[in-house]
């Protein structure tokens, strides 16, 4: 009797486990396809964040600064040499169709990465990728600075700032 009762606890708890599985895979294949959710609160509050930020990005882009980036070139990849000027950041990276910089690659997100000013500073950010976006060797999990030359790296692709 007691081999039944475990015989089952086990079936039971393989088929749970099983479970969790399939739903974190259909979990990632959701976000990877239609990127994360934003919260409520975070949504009302972005356009007046972004209202706050156009005007200093504008100021900048009418003044560059000496020695100052201008373009992201790609590097190394399959789309080797396309560049895009920095006065369209936020510059978003990834698959799909709204992405500035579109890379057709299999360990790119969809909405990938994004490089953005503050000021004077650029920085990358990983924008919850599955494959993640690596500074060198070193995968970023918060926003980064970049300076000239930095290479970051997407999937297969490098990227630069240069002026």
């Amino acid at each position: 009797m007691s081999d039944e009762l475990t015989f089952f606890v086990i079936r039971v708890a393989y088929l749970a486990i099983l479970w969790i599985f399939v739903l974190a895979a259909i979990s990632v294949i959701r976000s990877d396809m239609f990127g994360a959710r934003v919260p409520d609160s975070n949504r009302n509050a972005a356009p007046a964040a972004r209202g706050a930020q156009a005007r200093p990005a504008k100021a900048a882009r009418a003044k560059p600064r000496r020695g100052a980036p201008t373009q992201v070139v790609i590097t190394a990849g399959s789309n080797a040499g396309i560049a895009v000027p920095l006065a369209e950041a936020p510059i978003l990276i990834g698959r799909g169709n709204d992405a500035q910089i579109r890379l057709d690659d299999d360990y790119v997100s969809t909405r990938h990465a994004r490089i953005a000013a503050s000021g004077d500073q650029w920085f990358v950010e990983d924008l919850g990728s599955t494959n993640g976006t690596y500074i060198g060797t070193v995968r970023i999990t918060q926003p980064t600075t970049l300076t000239l030359g930095t290479q970051v790296r997407i999937g297969k692709t490098v990227l630069e700032l240069k002026k």
